[in-house]
């Protein structure tokens, strides 16, 4: 089980329960699942914020001064909580507009993303792009959600 904390500092139109429950069930494919364990439930925070604070956090903790749409940083806690998760609501909104789909299925891909990520799945690799693509999109379909396929392709 996966219990999600949701930090609105954006103030996004985005719901609470919408994205809790895409990250629920995320957790409940195999794959995952099996990371997260059978024990006690794994806990996690998402704090959707803007632009300035993905940036500051960027270049604080990747070294990389520029936005980006999602940050991931795992607690190291191999039991209990998982890390945290920083989303970028102006990012959500350029790429929802560029790929041509909402933002809901824009930030759930994102969060699945991250999720993922504080699982230990990377792409630095085109295989590990590759396994993580293939991953996002089966949790994704999980959650009744559209494909957002090719987003790590060529990945490095």
């Amino acid at each position: 089980m996966l219990k999600v904390r949701f930090v609105n500092a954006a103030r996004a139109p985005l719901p609470a329960p919408f994205l809790k429950g895409v990250l629920s069930r995320a957790a409940e494919e195999p794959l995952v699942a099996r990371r997260l364990g059978s024990g006690d439930a794994r806990e996690m925070t998402v704090r959707v914020t803007g632009d300035r604070e993905l940036r500051r956090l960027n270049a604080q903790f990747l070294g990389q001064n520029e936005v980006t749409d999602v940050l991931s940083f795992p607690s190291g806690d191999s039991e209990g909580y998982l890390g945290d998760l920083a989303l970028s609501w102006p990012a959500v909104v350029r790429q929802a507009h560029g790929y041509r789909h909402s933002e809901d299925v824009e930030a759930a891909m994102l969060a699945v993303h991250g999720l993922l990520h504080l699982l230990g799945w990377d792409h630095a690799t085109p295989a590990q792009a590759a396994e993580m693509e293939a991953l996002t999109q089966a949790c994704m379909a999980r959650a009744g959600l559209p494909a957002v396929a090719g987003r790590l392709a060529g990945s490095q």
